[in-house]
C-alpha cells in the first residue's frame, strides 16, 4: 500500500469550505481539490521508490503496487501475504492508543483486500518514554484481540525523540484479489461500513473501535470468502487517498480507465462531499467485479449490514472520470501522467 498516516484535512478542503464552494463548485473544481490533497501527494511518493525497486521484486508473484507483497506458499498452492504500514508522527503523538489500533487494523484490511486471512502481527515502536509507549501498545493489543490475530513480537525503542510506529501483518490467501486484475466492463462496487463516526480532526471514518469482536472478525473474513467462491478477483481497500485515489491506483495497476458515479456512493447522512471523498474508512473496499457477479457480491455485503453500491464501470481507456448526473469531469489521465508508478510502467 505505501506510506500511510492519518493527516488532517488537506488545505484544499478548508479552502473550498471557507468559500462555501462545496455545494456550488463545478465538478472539475472538486477533481482539482482531490488532486491537491495530502492523501494524493502521499500516494505519488510511491512512484519515487518504485523507480528504484523496479516493478517486480525477486521472489514475488505479482508486480509491486498491490496492497501486500505476494509470495508463494512453501507447502501448498496458496499465497503468503506480507503487509506493512507506517503512521505519521503527528498522529501517533496526538492519539497514541488509536494510532496503535489503526496500525493493526489497516494492515488487516490490506490482507483482506487481497483475499487473505491474517496470521500474525509484529510492530516497530519508537517512543520517548515507557508511559507514552504503553498507550500505543495498548491500542495494538486491543485491535489484535478484537480481530483475533496474535501480536507476536517486534522492535522497541523507548529513548527516541518522538513517537513513531510501523506495523506489519503476515497473511495467507487461497485465491487472490489483485489490483492488476480489473477488466473493461467490470462493475465498480464500493463496500463501506457506515456504522461509524468521524475521528476529528482527521479524515478517518471509524466504524471499528465500538464494534463487537464477532462482527469485526466476520466482516474481515468476507473478502477472502468472496475470492474463494470465484466472485471477486480485482480490488483494493480504500486508503488515505480516499475512494477516488484508490480507484486511480486500481486503474493504473490494471492499465484501464473508469467512470465513477459520485451520486451512487454510499455515505453517512450529512457528510460533505469533499471530506467523504478524502476519507479513510475503517472498513472500505473498492472492487472491480464481473457484471454477472455484481448482484451476488452486493448481497453478501448487505447480509452483514455493510453498504455496497454499484458506483461505476471500468473502461478500456487511460482516463478516470468523475460523474454527477449529467456533469462529468476528468480526475486523471494515466496515459499522460502516472499516479503511483512514477513513469516506471
Amino acid at each position: 500500500g505505501g506510506p500511510r498516516g492519518l493527516p488532517a484535512l488537506p488545505p484544499a478542503v478548508h479552502g473550498l469550505r471557507a468559500r462555501g464552494a462545496l455545494t456550488v463548485a463545478p465538478l472539475q473544481a472538486l477533481a482539482d481539490a482531490l488532486r491537491s490533497s495530502r492523501g494524493f501527494a502521499h500516494k505519488q511518493d510511491i512512484g519515487r521508490v518504485l523507480g528504484r525497486l523496479g516493478l517486480q521484486t525477486p521472489g514475488t508473484t505479482l508486480p509491486n503496487g498491490d496492497d501486500c507483497a505476494v509470495l508463494p506458499e512453501p507447502a501448498g498452492d496458496g499465497h503468503l501475504l506480507l503487509a506493512i504500514e507506517g503512521l505519521v508522527a503527528d498522529f501517533v503523538r496526538a492519539m497514541p492508543w488509536f494510532a496503535g489500533w489503526s496500525g493493526v487494523m489497516v494492515n488487516l484490511s490490506d490482507v483482506a483486500a487481497m483475499g487473505g486471512r491474517p496470521l500474525a502481527v509484529v510492530d516497530a515502536l519508537w517512543s520517548s518514554d515507557e508511559a507514552a509507549g504503553a498507550e500505543i501498545v495498548a491500542g495494538m493489543q486491543a485491535a489484535a484481540e478484537r480481530y483475533g490475530v496474535p501480536l507476536v513480537g517486534g522492535h522497541t525503542n523507548l529513548r527516541a525523540g518522538e513517537p513513531n510506529l510501523a506495523v506489519a501483518v503476515l497473511g495467507r490467501a487461497r485465491r487472490l484479489i489483485s489490483s492488476f486484475a480489473a477488466r473493461p466492463g467490470d462493475r465498480l462496487l464500493a463496500a463501506i461500513d457506515l456504522r461509524g463516526r468521524w475521528m476529528d480532526p482527521y479524515p478517518f471514518w471509524n466504524a471499528a473501535t465500538d464494534a463487537p469482536a464477532e462482527r469485526l472478525r466476520g466482516d474481515l473474513a468476507l473478502l477472502p470468502a468472496l475470492a474463494e467462491d470465484g466472485l471477486v478477483d480485482a480490488g483494493k481497500d480504500i486508503s488515505m487517498a480516499g475512494l477516488p485515489g484508490t480507484l486511480l491506483m486500481l486503474c493504473e495497476c490494471s492499465c484501464v480507465g473508469a467512470r465513477l458515479d459520485l451520486a451512487a456512493l454510499p455515505q453517512p447522512p450529512g457528510a460533505d462531499r469533499l471530506r467523504w471523498l478524502s476519507a479513510f474508512p475503517s472498513f472500505g473496499h473498492l472492487l472491480a467485479v464481473r457484471p454477472t457477479h455484481a448482484c451476488a457480491v452486493q448481497a453478501a455485503f448487505a447480509a452483514r449490514g455493510i453498504a455496497c453500491a454499484d458506483v461505476g464501470e471500468v473502461q478500456g481507456t487511460s482516463q478516470v472520470l468523475l460523474a454527477d448526473g449529467t456533469e462529468e469531469a476528468l480526475l486523471w489521465d494515466l496515459g499522460r501522467q502516472p499516479f503511483i508508478t512514477g513513469g516506471a510502467r
